[in-house]
């Protein structure tokens, strides 16, 4: 029977890199214990976890998986309180995106999305809750404003994002009254990897958002960690780190 960590503990999917090592970062800042999720990006993820471990000896676990594989949630959650005795939040944040137009989408895409970006989180949400009902805890999803909105040539992705808003909502409801459970709607904050977006459209954006400029992952990490350690009195709810750009399309 392992010993319970003095500190929170927190399981990050999607943490080695981007948005993810910015949340992170940011809790092990204040003071939680990590359970850094990653999938390929292993080197990235043993450079984020020497970088805590130097700050804080014994307050990481690295955890590799493949989301898409049906036993992943349960073994990442398992081998989390395996290893520090509990689990006091769980932070969805793995994602995949790419295009599907209508008329080229395939069965294969449509599976990559909704595994990583609807499946995954309900499953990981399911086997985390008996922990997180035992330390009073909580759950963040990370969305997308494009779960609200449509994004064009992107439909299974919006459709696979608005499940996990869903999600979030009714998990609010059925895990209530010990877990809460609240999502973060991201918009321009890192432009894609694996998708050419143009300076002009960049621009266009930007142009569209009323705070005028992209935002950071550490915007994004802030409004984790107010969910997971300070909104008390807040469940369901969908916080939009956009710069109001949801409020001006």
């Amino acid at each position: 029977m392992p010993v319970a960590s003095p500190s929170p503990v927190v399981l990050v999917t999607g943490a080695a890199r981007r948005i993810g090592a910015a949340i992170a970062r940011h809790l092990h800042a204040q003071g939680y214990a990590i359970a850094l999720h990653y999938r390929d990006s292993e080197n990235d993820a043993i450079a984020l976890r020497d970088t805590l471990e130097a700050t804080r000896p014994g307050s990481t676990l690295l955890l590799q998986a493949d989301l898409a594989q049906h036993d992943a949630a349960e073994s990442l959650v398992a081998r989390t309180v395996e290893h520090f005795g509990r689990l006091d939040g769980l932070v969805n944040n793995a994602s995949t995106f790419f295009p599907t137009p209508i008329g080229s989408a395939t069965q294969g895409q449509w599976s990559t999305l909704f595994d990583a970006n609807a499946r995954a989180p309900f499953f990981l949400a399911q086997a985390a809750a008996p922990h997180l009902r035992a330390r009073q805890g909580s759950i963040v999803n990370i969305t997308d404003i494009y779960g609200e909105r449509p994004l064009r040539d992107h439909s299974a992705y919006c459709m696979c994002k608005a499940a996990l808003l869903m999600m979030t909502r009714s998990l609010a409801l059925e895990l209530a009254p010990d877990v809460r459970v609240n999502a973060v709607a991201p918009g321009a904050i890192l432009w894609p990897e694996h998708e050419v977006v143009d300076g002009a459209r960049q621009a266009a954006i930007v142009a569209r958002t009323p705070l005028a400029r992209t935002g950071t992952p550490e915007d994004i990490a802030e409004a984790v960690y107010w969910l997971l350690a300070s909104a008390r009195f807040t469940t369901g709810e969908v916080v939009h780190v956009d710069g109001g750009r949801l409020l001006a399309n």
